[in-house]
């Protein structure tokens, strides 16, 4: 792989490129030419009498730097099937297809027979990693502090049996909540339970008060495990107010006070310390009950968007096909090792962060957590030096929106781009690497703020932008995957096939479960074109949804297909693109869902609002909308507000938006919306929309792809001016 410079002289393509150079303009360069301008010469000997010894020593070099030029250029990596097709139809399944990879035809269940459950696959890291370090923190500005495969093992039977003495039952009808951010003791709380077959509940803070009280009823939930005392303050008041009756232990993994133990036992509670329960069950130890793949290992309840939260009951053998999908596909080009180093910040209350863990455990790698900080998760990472990083899409946009703020004048952006465009070329031909001159110029520091050692990069909860993350694939000089998938399904159900590193689709199935499109006839999505509902089916879909028989009928229908709600579209390759959603829900950047229509609710009870319009991208982290003034109500509404003028002056009055904008955000807080609920910003529309202009339905709802279409260019003026 040579091609001619300009001089005359052989220049490698690719790799070593620089270093080939930097060698070569230190040789006698003219003696060189003069060699090889010697076609007259007849006799070998004559030749090698004319040569002097410098362009002898010259002729050496020249060749030990092609020798090593042609041992150390860049390979590129092999993909592991044809990636003109990721995936096959499955015979009589109504057009359901399956990933390529793999021997066998049958759906992956596991990918290691000594790890089937939960319990197994930490069994295995123990045994593999020579009870190597295991758990990681770190206080600020200090190194991090490990604990060992055996002593997270140890602790948890500890306080498992420590469970078992405060009334706690070794079976799958125990539910146990841990309310927690990422530290060490949610890991040990969560083997504790599948040391002994209890079940995990995860509760988080976003889910908000009420919700937390419906889980603790809904699962019957006795015990709760809980990091910090202002969480058992909640706790507490809900018990005080009769609201979660069943909740009789609370156990903290920080220190409290007295006066909190002396409240709950005031209400019926008791609080103990999480050593307290450990020591407990360190002099009297029980056995282990290990769980079968069949039992239950978590009930993750999800935030939806309208009405109580959703308990997927997922299983242990569910959790494992899952990540031994990903396993099958990635076998190839990356095997995960002791070595490797995993950084937990994403919540542990969601499957896709808990997903990564499995598979760092599973090998006897580390798991390091974050200081609880996000501002801080770089200093964390360059502490750490992780080599594995899963990422949501915003933080995606992040690195990408600072690596060219730093590019501040337009020399500097062009010679960045034109950096990631040479890089590029080489990922799209295989070749994967961090140490090119572009690197060394201008990707290097965004490499050293991960640590310095990510060798892969996976990203879920929502879509990715195709151009960020085809960017960011050259400059971070590591594999960098995109899944697709839910809770219902453990975790994901497609997978980027490595080698593949194109943008634009989330990848083909993955080997544990097949995947089938039906028609949505009222959206005009047809399987005969290759579109329709996304539908999952295989070892690693959820049980159903806990004590809720109706939406668990909603969501998985008589032959076990999940309905997931999304719109898929099959590509030639036999990957597949996300490009709607069958209800007008979808998410935000961040993974946070939306319901547009619920929150259109809310704005059209302010005074001034005749219709409104709430528009979200899966791309971007917020919401921005379209209003319809009031014709009739609305100069009123100025004038008291010190704003004069006609309807068509007001509907482009920049104070009287901001004032409408600001009274539907207070509507929205009475109504109890989140902030990613809330709109940032938004365009007054001063006709009204109909159904003469195609904007509504005969029955006079919103359509919604025409609006955003009829919308298209002020929804993009929006987000590009509210960034």
């Amino acid at each position: 792989m040579a091609c001619l410079g300009h001089s005359g002289i052989l220049k490698p393509r690719g790799a070593r490129s620089e270093f080939f150079l930097s060698l070569l303009e230190k040789m006698q360069t003219q003696e060189i030419l003069r060699m090889l301008r010697l076609p007259e010469l007849g006799d070998l000997g004559q030749f090698f009498r004319s040569l002097s010894a410098t362009t002898l020593v010259s002729m050496g070099a020249l060749a030990a730097i092609l020798a090593y030029w042609f041992t150390h250029r860049p390979k590129a990596l092999q993909p592991p099937c044809n990636l003109l097709m990721q995936s096959e139809e499955v015979e009589d399944s109504g057009g359901a297809r399956r990933s390529v990879i793999g021997d066998s035809p049958q759906l992956l269940s596991h990918y290691y027979d000594d790890a089937r459950t939960m319990y197994e696959v930490f069994r295995r890291g123990l045994r593999i990693s020579g009870n190597g370090p295991c758990l990681g923190f770190r206080n600020p500005k200090q190194p991090y502090q490990w604990l060992s495969y055996q002593e997270v093992a140890d602790r948890a039977e500890f306080l498992g049996s420590g469970l078992l003495q405060h009334n706690c039952k070794p079976c799958t009808d125990q539910f146990i909540g841990v309310f927690a951010q990422n530290r060490p003791e949610w890991i040990i709380a969560e083997l504790a339970c599948y040391t002994y077959s209890m079940v995990v509940v995860p509760l988080y803070d976003t889910l908000g008060p009420g919700a937390v009280r419906y889980i603790i009823n809904t699962a019957d939930i006795s015990t709760v495990v809980v990091d910090k005392p202002q969480k058992a303050v909640v706790l507490l008041e809900h018990v005080e107010r009769k609201e979660t009756p069943g909740l009789k232990l609370i156990i903290l993994m920080e220190p409290f006070e007295e006066a909190l133990k002396d409240r709950g036992q005031e209400c019926g509670v008791v609080i103990k310390s999480m050593q307290d329960v450990e020591d407990c069950g360190q002099q009297n130890h029980c056995d282990p009950v290990p769980p079968k793949p069949s039992d239950l290992s978590i009930v993750c309840f999800t935030s939806g968007t309208t009405g109580n939260p959703k308990g997927a009951m997922l299983t242990h053998g569910n959790v494992v096909a899952d990540f031994s999908g990903f396993l099958k596909v990635t076998e190839s080009q990356w095997a995960p090792t002791c070595a490797d180093v995993h950084i937990s910040y994403l919540p542990l209350a969601h499957m896709f962060e808990r997903m990564v863990q499995s598979v760092v455990y599973c090998h006897g790698g580390r798991v390091g957590f974050f200081q609880g900080d996000i501002r801080l998760l770089s200093d964390d990472m360059k502490a750490l030096g992780p080599t594995i990083f899963p990422v949501v899409p915003r933080l995606l946009n992040r690195m990408y929106d600072k690596i060219f703020s730093q590019a501040d004048t337009p020399l500097k952006r062009w010679l960045l781009e034109f950096a990631a465009k040479r890089k590029q070329a080489e990922v799209r031909s295989g070749i994967i690497r961090n140490d090119s001159i572009w690197d060394e110029l201008f990707f290097n520091k965004v490499q050293a703020s991960l640590g310095g050692c990510v060798r892969m990069i996976v990203t879920g909860a929502a879509p990715a932008s195709p151009t960020v993350l085809g960017f960011l694939r050259a400059a971070l000089g590591c594999q960098v995957y995109e899944g697709y998938g839910q809770t219902e399904c453990t975790a994901g159900c497609t997978f980027t096939t490595p080698g593949d590193w194109t943008s634009g689709h989330v990848g083909a199935p993955l080997p544990c479960n097949h995947i089938k499109l039906v028609d949505v006839e009222e959206l005009n999505y047809w399987t005969s074109k290759g579109e329709g509902e996304i539908c999952v089916r295989g070892p690693n879909v959820f049980k159903g949804y806990l004590k809720d028989p109706e939406r668990t009928k909603e969501a998985l229908d008589e032959d076990s297909w999940l309905h997931t709600g999304d719109i898929g579209k099959w590509l030639p390759a036999g990957t597949l693109k996300i490009i709607d959603r069958k209800k007008h829900i979808f998410k935000l950047a961040q993974g946070e869902y939306v319901a547009p229509e619920m929150i259109e609710n809310i704005y059209i009870r302010s005074e001034p609002v005749a219709q409104v319009y709430v528009h979200g991208d899966s791309l971007k982290a917020f919401l921005v909308g379209i209003v319809v003034p009031d014709p009739e109500v609305m100069p009123s509404w100025a004038r008291k507000r010190g704003i004069e003028g006609t309807y068509a002056e007001l509907c482009t009055n920049k104070e009287l938006k901001k004032a409408i904008l600001e009274d539907m955000v207070r509507l929205g807080k009475e109504g109890g919306l989140h902030s990613f609920e809330q709109v940032k910003a938004i365009h007054i529309h001063s006709d009204m929309f109909s159904v003469q202009n195609g904007l509504l339905t005969p029955t006079l709802k919103a359509k919604r792809p025409e609006l955003r279409e009829y919308f298209k260019k002020q929804i993009e003026e929006l987000y590009s001016t509210s960034m």
